[in-house]
């Protein structure tokens, strides 16, 4: 569960609110053993991983970090050959009560890191033959995912993020009391298909759901009971749960969450599909986790999966390219410095956290802000680059540019969309705006809007191979190449998403200027009709009007009124479901879809203000200023139509 922007926002679409999984800044590199980067030299003199000298880096930049972020409290553990080698918690679990992070007491919600237990657990049963990563997954389960494509979904296809769900936020996180129903969940938020499955990643949070739904029906234990008997128990994670509420031996060391830590708390969130993020736990908990996978299954005496399981799930099983990252068994790659890395991410409302496996080394690092800070950069990525840089030194290889450069550079620009997304509601407006712009620049580099650097610009990007660009000054690569459809698509650092390039119909440079000065022009002929109405009232004037023009002229000033009210409650309800997140419920969905009318009635009313475009052309009465007039009106409604279709404001769902 990453932040990615406000705008993902639903990153989830509300890629901070939602259990996604998409970092605000990715820093991760696509090096791999057989990747453009492999030839890359080790630095000289890089730091031994002690205790000692762990605890010195990390008291250099936590500390600072809370302090600049203005976040609560962090917890964070590193585990190395075998054993916690470091765990520490910094900062306050509950600011008001001054209460420290403890890294072996204090839980904390990992979010989206919740799945690899899942996953965990998926494997245990297909090694015990009780799954089959390839059967479809309508053979496990009590009701039906639709027919789509003529293929049929499978268990590879959820571990992957290729089932071809589109996002949905609806009914994702709540402050109820009540433990969620997850079988009535699935049931009633089936997302629409809009990939085949096995082809495009797209991060899914209903398809981790449907895992642990899976687990439930063929286990035949509640996901929770299960995960406790068969990974929790034999781990020794005796302050982990996936139950919510909290049971109350547990819910005193829950840490508060917040958005500043100089804010108020929130209230503890529950995630309605609780597979794919309910989990809270420990840092020390989670070192225990680390180590059994760092161990091919095996933590001391106990075992949750057979050695060759346990590699099995760490091995490459879908990838967009040779050279990029690919997922793994639900775990993604992430590989940097010369090291094939495997991990996960999370992140609700509050918490934010990230664990690191670098399998070669048998190096752990699990850390979580019970913050959202300040910044627009990550904190745990600055933090993880740092700590990779310190411990496992690397330089890159030098590489020159191909020749065809700026000729590929001009190729690959353009604007892309996220694979992860809203198709068939209003939340494919919000793929418009987060929409990724490849610029290129004259020496042949490009610019990606979407990843930015720790200072917060773009970062700059310079092809190492045909159509292969890596970063200036870094490591991450991006590979261009078109999909089955020929459709150009950008393959990034995390390979849960692909961003695909959009034509001029979704083009948000193109579609947001005109769509801005068409609701100028609406806005601005409304406040000169109240103006010229008062000086006409003031000086006794009187406009010489046949009934079909007074008609026509309210008509046209009552569409531009409706377009107005519809846009901005649409953009009103989006920000209060921002700070309120559970308003994506039911609630929420009777007032969008009020709004919806409103933009529906609208949508019919353009007619009028084209029927007044073409009587102004026909009628002698109007002279060259009103007839072009009346044709701007047209074309700004042309402007608005063209946003509201493009972005699916119209498309009534109950799911969202």
């Amino acid at each position: 569960m990453r932040k990615f922007t406000a705008l993902i926002m639903l990153g989830l679409i509300f890629p901070s609110l939602v259990i996604g999984q998409v970092p605000k800044t990715p820093n991760i590199s696509t090096k791999q053993e057989t990747g453009p980067n492999s030839a890359g030299t080790k630095d000289a003199g890089q730091h031994e991983l002690t205790a000692s000298d762990a605890e010195a880096f990390l008291e250099g930049v936590v500390p600072l970090q809370l302090a600049r972020e203005d976040i609560a409290g962090a917890t964070i553990a590193i585990v190395k050959d075998g054993k916690v080698l470091f765990e520490k918690g910094y900062g306050y679990a509950d600011v008001k009560e001054k209460r420290k992070v403890s890294a072996e007491d204090t839980l904390f919600r990992p979010g989206s890191v919740s799945k690899l237990f899942t996953w965990t657990s998926v494997m245990q049963l297909v090694e015990q033959g009780k799954l089959d990563l390839d059967r479809d997954v309508n053979e496990y389960i009590d009701y039906k995912i639709p027919d789509a494509f003529g293929k049929p979904i499978t268990l590879r296809n959820l571990l992957t993020h290729t089932p071809g769900f589109e996002e949905q936020a609806k009914d994702l996180i709540s402050f109820k009391t009540e433990s969620p129903d997850l079988g009535r969940y699935l049931k009633t938020h089936i997302p629409s298909r809009i990939f085949p499955p096995g082809t495009v990643p797209a991060y899914s949070n209903y398809g981790a759901a449907l895992a642990g739904y899976i687990v439930e029906r063929v286990s035949g234990q509640p996901f929770g009971q299960y995960v406790d008997e068969h990974i929790f128990k034999p781990l020794e994670m005796n302050h982990s749960t996936f139950v919510q509420p909290l049971t109350p031996e547990l819910a005193p060391n829950m840490s508060n969450g917040y958005q500043l830590a100089s804010d108020k708390e929130l209230k503890f969130e529950t995630v309605t599909p609780f597979p794919a993020g309910s989990l809270s736990s420990t840092a020390d908990d989670m070192a225990r986790f680390m180590l059994a996978h760092l161990q091919d299954g095996q933590f001391g005496d106990a075992r949750i999966l057979k050695p060759e399981t346990a590699k099995l799930m760490h091995s490459r099983l879908f990838g967009l390219d040779p050279a990029a990252n690919a997922m793994a068994y639900g775990f993604y790659e992430e590989s940097h410095n010369g090291h094939r890395i495997i991990g996960h991410a999370g992140d609700t409302t509050c918490f934010h956290s990230d664990l690191h496996l670098i399998l070669d080394a048998g190096v752990g690092l699990f850390i979580s802000y019970n913050s959202a800070g300040r910044g627009q950069i990550s904190p745990r990525s600055i933090l993880w680059e740092a700590f990779l840089d310190r411990y496992f030194p690397y330089t890159p290889p030098p590489a020159a540019a191909p020749e065809t450069a700026k000729q590929d550079a001009a190729a690959v620009s353009g604007s892309y969309e996220s694979s992860r997304r809203g198709e068939m509601s209003f939340l494919k407006a919000f793929s418009l705006l987060g929409e990724m712009t490849v610029s290129p620049a004259d020496d042949g580099t490009i610019q990606v809007s979407a990843l930015l650097a720790p200072n917060g610009k773009p970062k700059r990007w310079e092809e190492i191979a045909p159509m292969t660009f890596r970063e200036v000054d870094g490591q991450d690569v991006l590979v261009f190449k078109p999909n089955e459809n020929g459709q150009m698509q950008t393959i990034v650092p995390f390979p849960f998403m692909t961003f695909q390039r959009v034509g001029l119909w979704s083009n948000t440079k193109i579609l947001l200027p005109v769509v801005g000065i068409s609701l100028f022009v609406m806005l601005l002929t409304l406040i000169l009709w109240f103006v010229g109405w008062l000086v006409r009232w003031h000086y006794g004037g009187k406009l010489e009007l046949t009934r079909l023009e007074w008609w026509l002229r309210i008509g046209v000033r009552a569409v531009f009124a409706l377009v107005l009210i519809f846009l901005t409650s649409m953009v009103g309800l989006i920000v209060y479901a921002t700070s309120n997140i559970d308003f994506l419920s039911d609630t929420g969905s009777r007032w969008f879809q009020i709004a919806q009318v409103v933009g529906v009635i609208a949508a019919i009313g353009t007619l009028a203000v084209f029927f007044n475009a073409i009587y102004a052309w026909i009628s002698s009465r109007y002279r060259i200023w009103g007839k072009l007039q009346a044709t701007l009106f047209a074309l700004v409604c042309l402007g608005f139509l063209w946003f509201v279709f493009a972005g699916h404001l119209l498309y009534f769902n109950s799911n969202f």
